[in-house]
Parts: C-alpha cells; sequence; structure tokens
C-alpha cells in the first residue's frame, strides 16, 4: 500500500526552529555558555532531519524502517565525518581547484561509507532504498559538518554568537542542496545497480560516483568564479543556486524511476544477507 503523506517532516521542523529560537533567546539573555552546544546541534541537525523525514515519508513502496534509516544517518555522518578528516590531508596539501576536486571525490566517497555498512547484511536492490538511504548517510554528514563549522566560527569570532547563528542559518537553509541529494543520487545507481546480497559497481555506478563528486567541486569552487563577474554576495547564491538546482533535478529523476521500477517489482520483506 502506498504511504500516507501526513507532512510530519514539517512538524519536525518547525518543533526544532522553535526550540531553537528558545535556545538562542535563553543564551542571549543568560550568558551561559553551557547553552551553545546545544544551540549548535539543534541548528546543525533540524534541517538535516527534516530533510530526511520529508525523503522517508515518500519512499512509497520500501519497507525500510525507521531505525534503518536512522542507522544510516548516524553511520553516514560518522563515518564519512572520520574518513573525510582522514583521507584528506594525504592528498591535499593546499587550498587550490585541483584540490578542491580531490575534496569532491574524497567525501563522496567517505559518505557511501555508511550505506554500505548498514545495507550490508539487508537486501539493497531497490533503487528506492538507496536513494532514502543514501539522503540520510549524507544528512548525517551534513549535519556533523555543519556542527564543526559552527564551533570554528565562535573560535575564530573570539566568541560571537552572532557570527555562529549566520554559519548555522546559511548552512541549514543550503543543506537540502548539497551532501543528502548527492549521496542520494550516488546510493539509488548503487543499489538499482546491484543484485539482492551484492554490491556491485559498473560504469553505471562510476558516472554516478563522477557526476556528485564533481557537482561537489563546483560547489565548493564555482562561486570563487562567478563572484568575480557578479560580486561576492550575488555570485554566491548564483552558484549555489544553480547547483543545487541541477542536484535536485538529477535527485527528482532518480525518485520517479525508483517509484517506476517499484510497480514493475514491488518490495519483498526485507531479508538479511549472510
Amino acid at each position: 500500500m502506498p504511504v500516507v503523506r501526513r507532512n510530519e517532516w514539517l512538524k519536525v521542523l518547525t518543533t526544532a526552529v522553535v526550540f531553537y529560537i528558545l535556545l538562542l533567546v535563553a543564551l542571549l539573555l543568560t550568558k551561559n555558555s553551557n547553552l551553545f552546544p546545544t544551540l549548535a546541534m539543534v541548528g546543525s541537525f533540524m534541517v538535516p532531519v527534516a530533510y530526511v523525514a520529508f525523503i522517508y515519508e515518500r519512499r512509497h513502496l520500501s519497507r525500510l524502517t525507521m531505525p534503518t534509516v536512522s542507522l544510516a544517518f548516524i553511520y553516514g555522518g560518522l563515518l564519512g565525518i572520520i574518513a573525510a578528516a582522514l583521507l584528506e590531508p594525504f592528498f591535499i596539501n593546499q587550498l587550490d581547484l585541483r584540490a578542491i576536486l580531490r575534496i569532491g571525490f574524497i567525501e563522496e566517497f567517505a559518505k557511501i561509507l555508511g550505506v554500505l555498512v548498514i545495507a550490508r547484511r539487508r537486501r539493497h536492490d531497490s533503487e528506492m532504498d538507496g536513494l532514502i538511504l543514501g539522503a540520510a548517510a549524507g544528512m548525517g554528514f551534513a549535519a556533523l559538518e555543519s556542527n564543526g563549522y559552527a564551533f570554528t566560527a565562535l573560535l575564530e569570532s573570539h566568541g560571537s554568537i552572532s557570527a555562529t547563528v549566520e554559519v548555522t542559518l546559511i548552512r541549514g537553509l543550503l543543506a537540502p542542496l548539497g551532501h543528502g541529494t548527492w549521496t542520494a543520487i550516488l546510493a539509488s545507481v548503487l543499489f538499482r545497480e546491484s543484485k539482492k546480497c551484492n554490491f556491485r559497481v559498473n560504469w553505471h555506478v562510476i558516472n554516478a560516483y563522477l557526476l556528485v563528486s564533481i557537482l561537489h567541486a563546483m560547489w565548493d569552487g564555482l562561486p570563487l568564479v562567478v563572484s568575480s563577474i557578479f560580486g561576492q554576495g550575488l555570485g554566491v547564491l548564483i552558484a549555489w543556486g544553480a547547483i543545487g538546482a541541477v542536484g535536485l533535478f538529477i535527485l527528482w529523476i532518480r525518485w520517479q524511476e525508483a517509484v517506476r521500477l517499484q510497480m514493475v517489482s514491488p518490495s519483498e520483506i526485507e531479508e538479511t544477507c549472510i
């Protein structure tokens, strides 16, 4: 039976925004620095969690459970952050265009690790399952990365709450255009091309990996080019808006195909792979 869309994701987002505002007000009134980690965590996680809830509600015939999706969020975030932190120093010595491209390849590889861990003992031949788990893993990475940027902003601004809030809100608003979308695209193709209990990496998967890695690199590098023409503020918005729109359009195509494949071959009850 198709899943009824109840827009629970909107309740998740609204609740998180209310608590974020309350925490911010409490921090400003009391000057209690103990509230800052909670404020940064809520600000970093509210949009990624709402995004995953939005995707999960539209899973159609997928039998993925919320605990499995939650594990993908956790594994994708933690494994992705750790793997990226360990790999990037080996391949990046200075920040230039080549380094930006390497970052894209490294982080897109790091994020998919969480999906592989979660799905290794489950059936993974449903494109819809891959799309959902990829979105969760990518958004887990985005949330933890934003949390790190919030802490860095606090240190570099010598304790400025406004600088931290600005970083948190900007990254939160932009989160659906980046990590979650890119990993969802890659994981959906990986699952589509794989067999029930065996991952299969072919040219379709490699091409998807190249695509999302290049989108990632363009996200980091294109604003530098566009800003030289339109100015820093407008240039960044134009670049990110264009890249984000491309990513969402590709994800929409993947979702449409995933639904169509479900109709042709409905998902069976989740099986354990030995």
